[in-house]
């Protein structure tokens, strides 16, 4: 059996930028174990698989997975695959449209819109489906500062500090004082799995930010390593910033109000992404965030399987 799929460029309005994200349509019927197979056969941090949706009224059944397991939820893969939903769908020439759709994946029901068509890359903003909250952990600054070949006084800045948050996948929040140690950073798996934390079932995944950015419109900067996840670096992980706004809330403490934040990622691996997030805050507590970011197509074809 053939099935489409699309290779989209996500959180980013430029090819081969961003985090590439393979969509596979028409998936129903692939057990578990295939998908696993062909999420590895792409290679990407990330290849999600559109089947028909439980509820008639969302737009479609979302399976996300890295070239080691599956994700109960993650931003670039719902980003893509709103924006290629929306494309593939697309009748009306190729004129501006903006629509409202909602995806279910494992962690549940995902509210998205979607700007497509025009002369720009598709955009799509998503409300986070689970608030962040933070899990309990203890950490040691020199094992991390070992694990990222980093001094002990690199880790943290003013009062951050590493802590593991969660907004359906858990990220070790590791803040580091700035820019250059951010691009000093070797990263050794080994060491990580020594002194990261066990949360959910799995191996926490690493999470670095620093303030600023090298684009000058940046709150953050920030780098990902998931080796539990099979995934070395990645340019672009819309689930650890929906992690990282509790995070942000807890030791900034915004106040009441919209807060935008625009945070870049995959910088050193010379694939800059912006991924855009939004924390509307009241009584001191959040009470929404969205994340939102464009992506653009860059491959189609046929799966002959």
């Amino acid at each position: 059996m053939s099935r489409r799929y699309a290779i989209y460029d996500v959180f980013t309005d430029t090819r081969l930028a961003g985090n590439p994200l393979a969509v596979v349509f028409d998936a129903d019927g692939l057990e578990d174990a295939a998908m696993q197979r062909i999420a590895g056969e792409f290679n990407l941090s990330e290849t999600v698989f559109v089947k028909t949706p439980e509820n008639p009224a969302h737009a479609a059944r979302l399976r996300i997975f890295t070239p080691g397991r599956e994700l109960p939820f993650a931003g670039h893969p719902t980003v893509g695959a709103a924006i290629a939903i929306a494309e593939a769908g697309d009748g009306n020439g190729g004129g501006s449209r903006d629509l409202v759709s909602v995806l279910e994946e494992n962690v549940g029901p995902v509210r998205c819109a979607v700007k497509v068509g025009g002369t720009k890359a598709a955009f799509a903003e998503f409300d986070v489906p689970r608030k962040s909250v933070r899990l309990d952990a203890s950490f040691e600054r020199q094992a991390i500062a070992d694990a990222f070949s980093l001094k002990p006084g690199q880790i943290g800045f003013e009062n951050h500090v590493p802590s593991l948050w969660s907004a359906g996948v858990a990220f070790v929040m590791i803040p580091v004082h700035d820019l250059a140690a951010a691009a000093a950073v070797d990263f050794d798996p080994t060491l990580w799995e020594r002194c990261a934390p066990f949360a959910e079932g799995r191996l926490a995944s690493a999470y670095l930010y620093c303030r600023g950015g090298v684009n000058h419109l940046a709150k953050f900067h920030t780098r990902m390593f998931a080796p539990d996840m099979g995934i070395a670096e990645d340019p672009a992980t819309g689930a650890a910033v929906a992690a990282m706004s509790g995070a942000i809330h807890f030791f900034d403490k915004l106040v009441d109000g919209h807060h935008p934040f625009l945070i870049e990622q995959g910088v050193e691996m010379g694939r800059p992404s912006h991924i855009h997030l939004h924390l509307d805050v009241a009584g001191g507590a959040i009470a929404g965030a969205r994340i939102g970011g464009e992506a653009i197509r860059i491959a189609s074809g046929t799966l002959d399987l």
